[in-house]
C-alpha cells in the first residue's frame, strides 16, 4: 500500500514510520503536517490509505476527512494518540468517512511497542482485504421456518464508511413509539463498539445498546453488532455471534445478518443499506428484496462513500434509493402500515 501519514507530530509520524517499515509491500508516500496539506496531497498524489490524526494545524482530523472524502475520496484510518479520550471525534471522523479508528504506536521498546505496531498493521490487512471487493457469495434464499402472520416488522440497517452520522440521522428521525425492532451491523472495532452505542443512544430517543448473545430483538429498542464476529438472526428468533464465514473480509458483515433475516426472520423486515466503503450488505439486501422484504438503499448525494449503496443499486437489490433524511419517515410508514 502507498500511505498518506497527516501527523505535525515529529515522533508520532517516526513510530508510523518504523511500523510501516515492518512489511515491505506498504511504503509512506507522504507525510503532511497539517490537515490542509493533507486534503491537498491527497488530490496531487492519491495514497491507498491515509493515517489521519485528529489534533492538527489548520484543520482538524474530521475537517480534513470530510474534505478529502468530497473532493478525492480514499480510505481514512483514524491514528490517534487515545481513542478512548477522543471517542466523541472520532465518531465524528467516522460520520465523514473514516473505515475504523486505532491508537498511534509509540517509539518505546518492549511488548507493548510490539503489540500496538502490530495492531496497525492488522488494521491495515483489514482495509486492505475490503479493498479488494471481494463480495460474500450470496446464500440462497431459504424459506423462514415459522409462520410470520402475526410476527412483528424488523428493520435491519447495514453501514460502514460514513455510517455513524448516518445512523445518528436515521435513529433521531425515528419517533419515541416506534414499533419495531432494530438491528444494526456497522463496520466498527469491538474495542469501539460500546462507546458507539453509547452516542448514538445520545442522538435519538430509541434506547440504543449492543447486542449481547442470545439476545431477542424488541419493539422500539436499537442493537448494535458488538464484537468482530458476524452476528446473526438463529431459527429460535434469538441474536448469537459466529466467526463463521471466515473467508469475508468484513467483520461484522452486513450480507451475513441480512441473510440471516432471509432465513430466519418470520414476520415483515425491511432492509437498509447506508453509506459505506465495498459491497457488504449488497448480496444479502438482493436476497431481502428476493424473500418479498422491504429494501433500501442511501442514494449517492447524501451517502459520505457511496460504496455499498451504489453496489445495492446495480444489483436491483432496492426497492427504494432514498436521501438519508427521508429513510426514517420511510420505515415509520411501513410499520403503521
Amino acid at each position: 500500500m502507498n500511505i498518506g501519514i497527516a501527523n505535525d507530530l515529529p515522533l508520532a509520524v517516526e513510530s508510523l514510520r518504523r511500523a510501516i517499515a515492518r512489511r515491505t509491500e506498504h511504503r509512506v508516500l507522504w507525510v503532511a503536517a497539517d490537515g490542509e496539506q493533507a486534503v491537498d496531497f491527497c488530490i496531487a498524489q492519491p495514497p491507498d490509505i491515509v493515517l489521519m490524526d485528529l489534533i492538527m494545524p489548520k484543520l482538524d482530523g474530521v475537517e480534513a476527512t470530510r474534505r478529502i472524502m468530497a473532493r478525492a475520496p480514499c480510505p481514512i484510518l483514524v491514528v490517534t494518540s487515545s481513542v478512548g479520550a477522543n471517542a466523541s471525534r472520532v465518531y465524528e471522523a467516522m460520520g465523514a468517512g473514516a473505515l475504523d479508528a486505532v491508537d498511534t504506536p509509540t517509539l518505546a521498546g518492549g511488548g507493548d511497542a510490539h503489540e500496538a505496531a502490530q495492531t496497525l498493521l492488522a488494521k491495515l490487512d483489514q482495509i486492505g482485504h475490503q479493498l479488494a471487493n471481494r463480495p460474500l457469495p450470496a446464500a440462497p434464499v431459504q424459506a423462514a421456518e415459522a409462520s410470520g402472520a402475526d410476527a412483528p416488522w424488523l428493520i435491519a440497517i447495514g453501514a460502514s464508511a460514513g455510517g455513524p452520522a448516518a445512523l445518528a440521522v436515521v435513529l433521531g428521525d425515528l419517533p419515541a413509539g416506534f414499533d419495531a425492532p432494530i438491528v444494526i451491523v456497522q463496520h466498527v472495532d469491538q474495542a469501539f463498539a460500546q462507546g458507539m452505542a453509547e452516542w448514538l443512544d445520545g442522538q435519538t430517543p430509541l434506547p440504543v445498546r449492543v447486542a449481547r448473545d442470545g439476545d431477542r430483538p424488541r419493539a422500539g429498542e436499537a442493537l448494535l453488532a458488538a464484537t468482530n464476529d458476524h452476528l446473526c438472526l438463529t431459527r429460535g428468533g434469538l441474536l448469537r455471534y459466529t466467526r463463521d464465514p471466515v473467508q469475508t473480509p468484513y467483520r461484522p458483515s452486513v450480507d451475513v445478518f441480512f441473510q440471516s433475516v432471509v432465513e430466519h426472520w418470520a414476520g415483515e423486515a425491511a432492509g437498509v443499506l447506508l453509506t459505506g466503503m465495498g459491497r457488504d450488505g449488497a448480496a444479502g439486501l438482493k436476497a431481502m428484496r428476493a424473500k418479498g422484504y422491504e429494501t433500501i438503499a442511501q442514494d449517492q448525494a447524501t451517502s459520505a462513500v457511496y460504496g455499498m449503496p451504489k453496489a445495492a443499486a446495480a444489483l436491483g437489490a432496492a426497492r427504494r434509493i432514498l436521501a438519508l433524511d427521508r429513510v426514517a419517515g420511510e420505515l415509520a410508514a411501513l410499520v403503521k402500515r
